[in-house]
C-alpha cells in the first residue's frame, strides 16, 4: 500500500509538469534546465544522502552482493535484449532502440525516489551500486546499440563513463563503509536538496509526454505487447530467481524497483544525438512511464 501510495504522488508531480507544458509556463528549455538540476545536483545530493548517519561495516558484505547481482543482472539483460527485435519484430531501425529499451531502466529519476521513500536511506545505498554498471554500459554499450553498425570497429571509450553520477556513488560507498563523520551543515544541505529529486525528475517526465499523442500509446498493439515483457514479466521473473539466492528484503526490494521501473529517459536521448527513431524510443519511454504507476506495485504485490 505504501509503494501504491507513492507511485501515485510521483504520478501527481508528473501531471505537473504535464498540466505545466500544455499551458504553455513550461517548455522544452525549461525542461532541460530541470533536467540538469536533477542530474547534477538533486540525484547526487540523493546518493550521498544514503551515507549520513550510515553504519558502514553492518553493510560492507551486502554492498559486495549488490555489486554481483548488479552485475548479473544486466548480463541478463544484455541477452535479453539481443531477443527482444526478434521476437517483437523490430525493423531494421528499430532494432537498437528495442535492445536499448530492453537493458536500460529509470532508475535515477523514477528508481531512487521511489526507493528512498518507500525503503529508506539503507536501500538507497543498495540502489546507488547500480548506477556503475548502468553507467558503465549506456555510455558506451548503449551508445552502439543505437549506432548499430557505424559503431563497429570503435574502442571502449572509460571517460564516458566517469561522471557525477558514478562519482556521487563511490564517494557514497566510501563515506558509508569508512563512517567518516559530515558536518550537520553539509548533511542538512544535502538532505535539502536530495528531496528535490523526486518532484523535479517526474516532472520533466511529465513534460515530455506533452508532445506526445497519448491515444496513439494504448492503440500501438506491439508496443503494449513489449510493455508488458518489460514492466511485468522480466521484473516478476528477475525477482523470483533473485530471491532463491538472497535473504535481505530490503535488498530483493531494491532488484525489484531496479527491474520494474520504465524504459531509461537516455533512450530519447541517444535517440536524438545519433538521428535514430525518436519516435519509437520516445513512446516506449512514455507508455511504460505511465504504466509504472500501476505495475510497480503490481510486481511488489506478486512477489514480495
Amino acid at each position: 500500500m505504501l509503494l501504491l501510495q507513492q507511485m501515485i504522488v510521483l504520478f501527481i508531480y508528473m501531471l505537473l509538469g504535464y498540466y505545466g507544458s500544455k499551458k504553455g509556463a513550461l517548455d522544452v528549455k525549461a525542461g532541460k534546465i530541470l533536467s540538469w538540476i536533477v542530474i547534477n545536483i538533486a540525484n547526487p545530493a540523493l546518493i550521498l544522502n544514503s551515507a549520513v548517519g550510515g553504519n558502514g561495516k553492518a553493510a560492507g558484505r551486502e554492498l559486495v552482493s549488490t555489486a554481483v547481482i548488479a552485475v548479473v543482472m544486466y548480463t541478463a539483460l544484455l541477452i535479453l535484449a539481443w531477443f527482444a527485435p526478434i521476437v517483437f519484430r523490430a525493423s531494421e531501425d528499430e532494432k537498437g532502440i528495442y535492445k536499448l529499451m530492453t537493458t536500460f531502466n529509470n532508475i535515477g529519476f523514477m528508481g531512487f525516489p521511489v526507493i528512498a521513500a518507500v525503503y529508506g536511506n539503507e536501500a538507497l545505498l543498495y540502489a546507488a551500486i547500480f548506477t556503475l554498471p548502468f553507467n558503465g554500459l549506456i555510455y558506451t554499450y548503449g551508445i552502439a546499440m543505437v549506432r548499430g553498425r557505424d559503431a563497429e570497429g570503435e574502442g571502449f571509450q572509460w571517460k564516458r563513463i566517469w561522471n557525477i553520477g558514478v562519482v556521487s556513488c563511490l564517494i557514497a560507498v566510501a563515506l558509508y563503509l569508512s563512517s567518516a563523520p559530515i558536518p550537520q551543515f553539509a548533511a542538512t544541505a544535502i538532505v535539502g536538496l536530495s528531496g528535490l529529486t523526486g518532484p523535479l525528475s517526474m516532472m520533466v517526465i511529465g513534460i515530455s509526454l506533452s508532445d506526445i499523442r497519448l491515444k496513439e500509446l494504448f492503440l500501438d498493439g506491439k508496443l503494449l505487447a513489449y510493455a508488458a515483457v518489460k514492466l511485468l514479466v522480466i521484473p516478476v521473473a528477475g525477482t523470483l530467481i533473485i530471491r532463491r539466492f538472497v535473504d535481505n528484503e530490503v535488498l530483493v526490494a531494491v532488484c525489484m524497483i531496479m527491474l520494474a521501473t520504465p524504459v531509461a529517459s537516455m533512450a530519447v536521448m541517444l535517440a536524438g544525438q545519433y538521428d535514430r527513431n525518436i519516435e519509437l524510443a520516445s513512446k516506449g519511454v512514455a507508455l511504460t512511464t505511465i504504466l509504472s504507476v500501476i505495475t510497480i506495485p503490481a510486481v511488489s504485490w506478486l512477489v514480495l
